[in-house]
Parts: C-alpha cells; sequence; structure tokens
C-alpha cells in the first residue's frame, strides 16, 4: 500500500471520537505547514483538551477544601466560646475564685482556693518559725585536710551518725559531701570569707522538731548558730504554733504566709470573690463570642466577589441563629429577685452586626457590688444558668459523636474523596487510553508522511513532470 493509501487508510480508520488534527496532518502533507509533525505537543494538545471535564471536579474539589477550612477554622472558635461556658460552670473556675487582701503584707500575706468562704479575719505573728543550724570552726580553706578524727551529728529523732575525718583525705568539702549523701534531712556547705572556710549545716526542715545537734571532733568545733523553733502566731484570738511559714488548715481553704513577727501588730484578712479573674474571664467570653460571630457575617456578606464558602451551609446558617437567640437569656431566681437578669444588666450590650460591647465601668461595678448575682447568672441556682444553657446549644455543634460540624465535615470529606476517585477513575479509564491511542495514530501519521514526498517524486515521474515544469 501507497503512503497516501495508508494514510488515506489511518485517516478514515480513526474512531469518530479521536481527538486527532486532521488539519496539521493535511498541512504537513501539503506543505503548508513545516515538514513533519510534533507527535509529542500534538498528542498533548489533545489530552489537554480531553481533560476538559476534570477542571470541573477540580474546581469542586477546591471549593470542597476550602469550605472544609473554614468549618474548622468556625470549629475552632465555637470550641473556645464553650470552654468559657464551661469554665464558668466550673467549681474551681473563675467565679468561684476568691482573694485576700492583707491590711499589711509585710508581716503576712493569704491566698484562698475557690469557693472559700468569704469574710474576715484577724492575724498577729509573734515569731516567724526558725530554721536549725551548726557551724563550725574556721580552718585555712575548703580543700585544708583535717586532722584524723571524727564527730558526731544526732538528729532530730535522736539518731546518731558518725562523720570521720583524717588526714590527706579529708577536708571540709569532703565532710560536706559525705553529710549530703547520707540523706540525713540536712544540707551541709562550705562558707568562705576572708577569714577561711567553715562548715554550715542547716536542717532541711523548718521548726522546733527539726532540731540536731553536732559534737566536736575531727580539729574542728562545732556551734549552734540557730535554733530551731516554731511560728508562734494567733487568728481570730486563737494562738496557734506552726513549725513551717507557711501555713495551711489554720483557716478553711487559706493558705497564710508568715512574713514578719510583730507582736501586738494585728492584721486584718478579707477574702472576697476575685472580681479581677471574674471581670477577665467575661472579657475572654465576649472577646471570644465576638470572633465567632464575626466569621459567620463574614460568610454571609458579599465583598464583591459573592458571599463566603460556607454561606449555603446549614450549620453555619443554625450556630448564628442560636448565637443571636442566645442572647436574649434572663435569669429567673428561684425565689426573690436579682440586680442581673441579663447580659446588658451588667454592662454587656449587641452591636447592631450581633457582636457584644462591655462597658467595663458597669461590670466593675456589678461585679464589686452584686457579686452574687453576677454569678447566679452565669451559674443559676446548680450550675444551670446562662453558661449551661449556652454549653448545652454549642455541644450540639461539637459532639464528637454526632454534632452538627462533625456530620457536616464528614461529609465534605465524602464529597472530596468521591471528586479525587473520579478524577482518578478518568485518568485511568479515559485519558490513558486515549493519550495511548494518540500516540500511535500520530507516530504512524508522522511515518507515513515522512514517506509521502518520495512517492510524489516517482508519481511525477510517472506522469512526464520533472523538477523544472513541477
Amino acid at each position: 500500500m501507497s503512503s497516501i493509501s495508508a494514510l488515506n487508510s489511518l485517516l478514515s480508520g480513526s474512531s469518530s471520537s479521536s481527538t486527532i488534527n486532521l488539519s496539521q496532518i493535511l498541512e504537513a502533507a501539503l506543505g503548508a505547514s513545516s515538514e513533519g509533525i510534533d507527535v509529542n505537543s500534538a498528542v498533548s494538545a489533545a489530552v489537554t483538551a480531553a481533560e476538559a471535564p476534570e477542571n470541573t471536579w477540580e474546581s469542586q474539589e477546591t471549593l470542597v477544601q476550602n469550605q472544609t477550612n473554614a468549618l474548622n477554622s468556625l470549629q475552632t472558635g465555637v470550641s473556645s466560646l464553650d470552654n468559657d461556658m464551661q469554665s464558668f460552670n466550673n467549681l474551681i473556675g473563675p467565679l468561684t475564685s476568691m482573694s485576700v487582701t492583707s491590711s499589711n503584707s509585710g508581716i503576712v500575706t493569704a491566698s484562698a482556693v475557690s469557693g472559700t468562704a468569704a469574710g474576715n479575719h484577724v492575724v498577729e505573728v509573734n515569731n516567724l518559725a526558725s530554721t536549725a543550724s551548726w557551724a563550725s570552726s574556721t580552718v585555712a580553706s575548703a580543700a585544708t585536710d583535717l586532722a584524723g578524727g571524727s564527730f558526731t551529728i544526732t538528729g532530730a529523732d535522736g539518731t546518731v551518725t558518725t562523720i570521720s575525718t583524717g588526714t590527706g583525705s579529708s577536708s571540709l568539702n569532703d565532710v560536706a559531701n559525705t553529710i549530703n549523701a547520707d540523706n540525713l534531712g540536712l544540707t551541709a556547705s562550705v562558707i568562705t570569707d576572708a577569714n577561711g572556710a567553715r562548715l554550715s549545716i542547716v536542717s532541711n526542715t523548718s521548726g522546733s522538731a527539726a532540731n540536731f545537734s553536732v559534737s566536736s571532733g575531727g580539729g574542728v568545733t562545732f556551734s549552734k548558730t540557730v535554733a530551731g523553733n516554731n511560728a508562734s502566731f494567733s487568728v481570730d484570738g486563737l494562738t496557734l504554733s506552726s513549725a513551717s511559714n507557711t501555713v495551711t488548715g489554720a483557716l478553711p481553704g487559706i493558705t497564710l504566709n508568715l512574713l514578719s513577727g510583730s507582736p501586738g501588730t494585728q492584721v486584718s484578712l478579707n477574702v472576697a470573690p476575685n472580681t479581677s479573674q471574674a471581670a477577665t474571664a467575661i472579657n475572654q467570653f465576649v472577646t471570644d463570642y465576638n470572633s465567632v460571630i464575626t466569621a459567620l457575617n463574614n460568610q454571609f456578606a458579599d465583598s464583591g466577589s459573592g458571599q463566603g464558602v460556607l454561606a449555603t451551609d446549614a450549620t453555619v446558617r443554625n450556630l448564628q441563629s442560636e448565637l443571636l437567640g442566645a442572647l436574649s437569656y434572663t435569669f429567673t431566681p428561684a425565689s426573690g429577685t436579682t440586680t442581673m437578669p441579663n447580659l446588658s444588666s451588667m454592662g454587656i450590650t449587641v452591636n447592631n452586626d450581633g457582636t457584644l460591647s462591655v462597658d467595663n465601668s458597669t461590670l466593675n461595678n456589678a461585679l464589686q457590688n452584686n457579686y452574687s448575682d453576677v454569678q447566679s447568672f452565669f451559674q443559676g441556682t446548680a450550675f444551670n444558668g446562662f453558661a449551661s444553657s449556652l454549653d448545652q446549644q454549642l455541644t450540639g455543634f461539637l459532639s464528637p459523636a454526632d454534632g452538627a460540624f462533625t456530620v457536616d465535615l464528614q461529609s465534605l470529606s465524602s464529597q472530596y474523596s468521591t471528586l479525587q476517585q473520579d478524577i482518578t477513575n478518568f485518568q485511568s479509564n479515559v485519558i490513558a487510553p486515549l493519550q495511548t491511542q494518540l500516540q500511535n495514530e500520530y507516530s504512524q501519521a508522522e511515518i507515513l508522511l515522512q514517506q509521502l514526498p518520495n512517492e510524489m517524486k516517482q508519481i511525477n515521474q510517472e506522469l512526464g513532470f520533472n523538477n523544472s515544469n513541477g
């Protein structure tokens, strides 16, 4: 078969669905373009055209990924807001935090655990607890060899420990290391000044019960530098004693820090709600609420290129409705009245865009003068107030099992997987076979075209044409 016939057969036998470029082949055959066919370029162009349906799928993939990212970001914001609500309902949260104010912080300070009863107490510190210590006589240096011999340490429990010294092998440094390694409840160290070096031995525990004694020997003598004594103080007129200057248990939930002995000086301690911590927590709630509302508003706002990627998402619309509705919550006490029935009564108002603003002057006044009412608004009578109400609403979105965010994200993940599979299948079942087919067809056409000039020359010769009149 001649090249012309073979080429004609190739073109006429090509599948009707083939994207082989007939114009390019004809131009090459008739000399209207550069000689031959750029097979790789031709196949690439045809394959690119055939991949057009993938563009739609890829655009859908991008949209789904953007929706997923936006939803994850929104879920993070809602989680922060829900954490605020849970902290309000916590027995050791910011609304149960207590602070203690001292009338003389140079003598005694104090701290209180959450839930400690509010009230006033009077403390008088007669003397602080002291820690027993002994010191040796002075030797030339910390490395000076001590004379052979020994000395004993009698612990608070009566246990006697012998410490040996010896020329050439025992210095104050060696003795200190030995005492520390024996775990006697003591700390030994060498103190050096212009006069020389001395060994200091100090109890690890303050108070009279931790007193110990050291005998002289090994060429050094020891003397008591501080006697261990208990702190003596009174609380609300009751005389008390403590081995430590940090006192727990004298007052329920309160830790006293005794700082200076001052007999006859009464220090007042006022235990009250920690209004500063409460104000910080309430402002954090407002900040987190505004963050979520702003993110929601952005989804429905048209910035010129259309609304956000979640504008048609039912979860987002429901969340916006739930949050705006939550602001109308009103607390009604089981009995009596309250000065803080709603957010606005404590200085928290709603702006036109749904965000909140805080008048901190009004809020601080409410916390200072009506703290229990503010606490009741958020906590209710049994942790069933505003915080619990909003927490339950948000849990419907955040539940890892069947929350709206979980369901929505699972659906988006499924859509993305389906689109990826569609693209993979299309590449495997359509594009790959087509590329193989086109590669073969164009390659065959190129071979035939290469043979065509010689055959045309033979035909011209048979017809009596030559180069001069052809």
